[in-house]
C-alpha cells in the first residue's frame, strides 16, 4: 500500500492567515471556512470533483475586499499540491477535463511540469457573480500555479451565465487535476518525462 499523499500548509501574512490540509487520495471531503461563501463553494468543487479530502481555514483582511484572502488561499493550496504529490514518481503527469453546465462548458489541461505557467481565457460575461469580483479567479489559479509548479490551460469555450462559468472551470480542475495526479499502476517508480526529473 503506497503511502497517502497528504500536506499540511500555514501561511501568515500581515493580510491573512491561512492554514490548507490536502489528501489527494481522499474521497471528496472538505471543510471550507474561508470567509468569501462563493469561493467554498468553487473549492467545494475541487474537493469534490478531484476525490481530494481538502480542509481551508482563512482569516483575511475583508473589510478592505477579498482579493488577498482569495489570491493567498491559491499560494496556499499550490503549496500544498506540491507538498502532497511528492517526487511525481509514477503519476501520470497529465489531466484534462471538459466540463458542461448548462449553457457553459470549459476545458481545463494539467501538466505536473515542475514549471509554472497559466494560460487563462475566460470571458466572464459579468465582471461579479452576487458579491464575488471575477478578476479573483485568475489571481486564485495564477498563486496556485506560481507555487505547485505546474501548467495550466482553462478555457472557456462558451457560456453566458458567469456563475455557470466559473462553476465548470472549477469543475473541470477539480477533474484534471485528479487524472495528472492519479497514481499510474504501469509506471510506479518512474517519473514521467524523458529527462528523469520533474
Amino acid at each position: 500500500m503506497s503511502a497517502p499523499r497528504t500536506a499540511e500548509v500555514i501561511r501568515n501574512t500581515n493580510e491573512t492567515k491561512i492554514h490548507v490540509t490536502i489528501n489527494l487520495d481522499g474521497t471528496g471531503r472538505q471543510n471550507l471556512a474561508t470567509g468569501v461563501p462563493f469561493l467554498d463553494h468553487m473549492l467545494d468543487q475541487i474537493a469534490r470533483h478531484g476525490l481530494i479530502d481538502l480542509d481551508i481555514q482563512a482569516q483575511g483582511d475583508l473589510h478592505i475586499d477579498d482579493h488577498h484572502t482569495v489570491e493567498d488561499i491559491g499560494i496556499a493550496l499550490g503549496q500544498a499540491l506540491f507538498q502532497a504529490v511528492g517526487d511525481k514518481k509514477g503519476i501520470r503527469r497529465y489531466g484534462h477535463a471538459y466540463v458542461p453546465l448548462d449553457e457553459s462548458l470549459s476545458r481545463v489541461i494539467i501538466d505536473f511540469s515542475g514549471r509554472p505557467y497559466l494560460e487563462f481565457h475566460v470571458p466572464f460575461v459579468r465582471a461579479t457573480t452576487g458579491r464575488f469580483d471575477l478578476d479573483l479567479v485568475r489571481e486564485f489559479f495564477q498563486g496556485l500555479v506560481n507555487h505547485a509548479r505546474i501548467s495550466l490551460h482553462i478555457d472557456n469555450l462558451r457560456g453566458e451565465n458567469a456563475h455557470h462559468q466559473c462553476e465548470t472551470v472549477f469543475k473541470a480542475f477539480g477533474r484534471a487535476l485528479r487524472m495528472a495526479a492519479e497514481r499510474d499502476p504501469r509506471a510506479a517508480d518512474t517519473i514521467p518525462s524523458t529527462k528523469g526529473t520533474l
